[in-house]
């Protein structure tokens, strides 16, 4: 989450009690905050892409239907100045993305009124977020905590030159068992976005089988400028190196690609050196509770920043 608008003093934990069809409204300089519907949310993706987060071409029609009733927008009149997303994956866990104003309208409080408006909706559950650094200290008032720094790595990655042994497409049968393979590399099961995710127009997947069991799997997805690599999750780094290479062998000689590692997978951070990539910018990953951080030990880049 690159949070752009005001930042939250405060935090409430209370369960949201409005139905999904209710709009949520508070009233700072007239502002309207009510659910946002797909089509909505394209403007607040167009938004994203302005401030040069490169989103992926499809990521809105894989993000809204994981919790249509977290994504919210904030009108003046009919006018939407800003957003943000509190995406509920399960019971014990929710993650925060999008906060966004609109940059003609920032610093006057339309972010945190959109921000008390919306983070109710993840009731008492864990929230995480990816926050830029100069609102690290922010959100540590509003009792997020710290866990790890992401390096964004980009460029044009090089090639190994050999076919990696042990990587097949993705096929529909195999889906189950990559959920569950999933659940070992992310803080809660996301079965049913795993499923979209895997399966969308223009992502294309890449499973490491090693005698007969997973050993991993990565997504290549279009974005505004070349392509992102998210999920990247491997029991080791020859199995990420199989499949980086496999995602990106179809990749022309011109094409950049990104992908979102935790700082302290240094063995991740040397794949993507090794293959030519560099550092462009961090973010913090931060949580309102503990998560255990084992989750860390396959990760070879993250899904994404917005929705972790």
């Amino acid at each position: 989450m690159h949070p752009l608008g005001e930042a939250p003093q405060q935090r409430s934990t209370s369960r949201a009690t409005t139905p999904a069809t209710t709009p949520t409204a508070v009233d700072a300089a007239g502002l309207t905050v009510t659910r946002a519907s797909l089509g909505e949310w394209h403007q607040v993706v167009e938004w994203a892409a302005e401030e040069g987060w490169n989103p992926g071409s499809g990521d809105a029609a894989c993000f809204h239907p994981t919790d249509p009733a977290g994504f919210f927008v904030g009108r003046l009149g009919t006018r939407t100045v800003s957003a943000v997303s509190v995406v509920n994956y399960s019971e014990q866990f929710a993650f925060l993305g999008y906060y966004l104003v609109h940059p003609d309208l920032r610093r006057q409080g339309l972010g945190l009124a959109t921000w008390r408006a919306a983070v109710p909706h993840a009731g008492d559950r864990t929230i995480g977020l990816d926050a830029v650094p100069a609102q690290e200290d922010t959100y540590r008032r509003s009792g997020f905590t710290s866990a790890n720094n992401t390096i964004r790595y980009g460029g044009r990655p090089e090639r190994s030159g050999t076919s990696p042994a042990g990587v097949v497409p993705l096929a529909t049968a195999q889906l189950e068992a990559i959920a569950a393979y999933d659940r070992q590399c992310f803080p809660t099961e996301r079965r049913a976005f795993v499923g979209r995710w895997l399966t969308a127009a223009g992502h294309t997947t890449y499973i490491r089988q090693r005698d007969g069991n997973i050993a991993g799997y990565g997504v290549i997805r279009p974005s505004r400028d070349g392509h992102r690599i998210g999920p990247l999750f491997a029991d080791t780094r020859e199995d990420a190196e199989a499949l980086f290479d496999a995602l990106t062998a179809q990749l022309g000689p011109d094409e950049k690609v990104c992908l979102d590692i935790p700082e302290p997978r240094q063995a991740a951070c040397a794949l993507a050196t090794a293959r030519g990539l560099t550092p462009q910018f961090h973010t913090v990953r931060m949580y309102t509770a503990p998560v255990p951080q084992n989750w860390l030990d396959r990760t070879y880049g993250v899904t994404s920043l917005e929705l972790g």
